[in-house]
């Protein structure tokens, strides 16, 4: 069976998410509201058993307003993670959530909806991403710690490891 992914943006985020998927073997489909033929409200029209959805837009809010949306209208979002990415068999991913090339994610991490592991990011051991948020290019977030929904860790910035009250 062919996979079908249907990728709302087509911004630079939007892109880089179609690189991934056309790597992963998906069949895609790219709504935005640039395009007056495919326009993102499009998107229920391509609600099916078959098809996942990735929302690719940078702006964290945007980007869980889409999950949402696209999950009360009944469609299944995707989890795209890239095969030069490691992910820990004993870490969580959620739905609708990008890893992209050398990114890791450690042991007993547990990344929430919709976000964006990018480049090169390092998540240690036992760190909770909340929804939405976005780590950059080659940051490093060291072990326990918690990132907060939408939070964005810029690139080559360090989040040192977590102290135990």
């Amino acid at each position: 069976m062919n996979k079908k992914l249907v990728i709302l943006g087509s911004g630079g985020y939007g892109r880089t998410v179609y690189d991934i998927a056309e790597q992963l073997g998906y069949s895609i489909t790219v709504l935005d509201d640039a395009d007056e033929e495919h326009p993102l409200a499009s998107f229920m029209c391509y609600i099916d058993d078959d098809t996942e959805f990735i929302p690719a837009f940078g702006n964290n809010e945007f980007r869980l307003q889409w999950i949402n949306r696209i999950e009360e209208a009944g469609g299944k979002l995707a989890t795209l993670i890239h095969p030069s990415a490691y992910v820990s068999p004993k870490a969580q991913v959620s739905s609708g959530c990008v890893i992209l090339p050398g990114a890791i994610v450690n042991t007993g991490s547990k990344v929430g909806k919709g976000c964006i592991i990018n480049l090169g990011a390092t998540v240690d051991h036992d760190v909770v991403i909340e929804d939405g948020a976005h780590l950059c290019v080659r940051c490093i977030v060291k072990g326990e710690n918690r990132i907060s929904r939408c939070e964005k860790i810029e690139a080559g910035e360090i989040i040192e490891r977590a102290t135990r009250v």
